[in-house]
């Protein structure tokens, strides 16, 4: 495999932008889903909704209103800029900011499903031993839910690394700034250079094949520690 330096910097970039996204994907996504899990609210099905939209969404036009926010004009732009800042737009931070917008589904959705399979009987019973709300979540629920936690994790960084049409509307296609791995073989593309592009795609085939790999054989442990 013969990789050219541009290649190895946007796979670190690409492996810097995952592993950050998913960090604070578990971190937003944990209070999220617990509340999704748990709540009778009215705004639960109009929240859920809203934050699944990426699921549905085609990535330009979240990239697109996304550009609009995070631009000199938007009003997170104006924001950060009057604060000093710069603006977002083509920068490795308006990546992070729109990752993890993109990818929220992907860490959501696991969570909100293994905090509702471990029912309310755990924190009742917590509850008459007098453990504060927090301390019950932290110590029955979220080690109930680490097989949700791990799944949420795999699937935020797979899907980190694989985006494309959101990463190039936000971030452009850089070199050594935004260039990602998909933005990098899209520009192998565009000049011909169809072994180069080879090299990378048949990297990512493999990332996938083995991202699946790790959540059958999951599955296939909750399965038997279920039983």
């Amino acid at each position: 495999m013969n990789l050219s330096p541009q290649d190895l910097m946007a796979i670190e970039l690409t492996l810097q932008l995952a592993g950050l996204t998913t960090l604070i994907l578990l971190i937003i996504a944990t209070p999220l889903a617990w509340w999704l899990s748990q709540t009778r609210s009215l705004w639960r099905a109009p929240v859920a909704s809203l934050l699944s939209l990426p699921l549905v969404l085609p990535p330009t036009v979240l990239g697109f209103y996304l550009l609009i926010a995070l631009g000199p004009n938007g009003p997170v732009g104006q924001f950060t800029h009057w604060a000093g800042w710069g603006t977002l737009a083509f920068s490795f931070t308006g990546l992070v900011v729109a990752s993890v917008i993109y990818s929220l589904p992907f860490a959501l959705q696991p969570l909100v499903h293994a905090f509702e399979a471990l029912g309310k009987r755990p924190m009742e019973v917590a509850a008459t031993l007098r453990a504060h709300p927090l301390d019950a979540f932290l110590t029955v629920a979220v080690p109930s839910a680490s097989s949700g936690f791990v799944t949420a994790a795999i699937l935020s960084f797979a899907h980190t690394v694989g985006e494309f049409g959101v990463v190039l509307m936000i971030g452009g296609n850089i070199p050594d700034k935004t260039r990602v791995v998909s933005t990098q073989i899209y520009g192998h593309v565009e000049a011909l250079e169809y072994a180069q592009a080879h090299t990378l795609s048949a990297a990512m085939l493999v990332f996938s094949f083995v991202v699946l790999l790790a959540l059958a054989a999951l599955r296939r442990t909750s399965d038997k520690v279920g039983m």
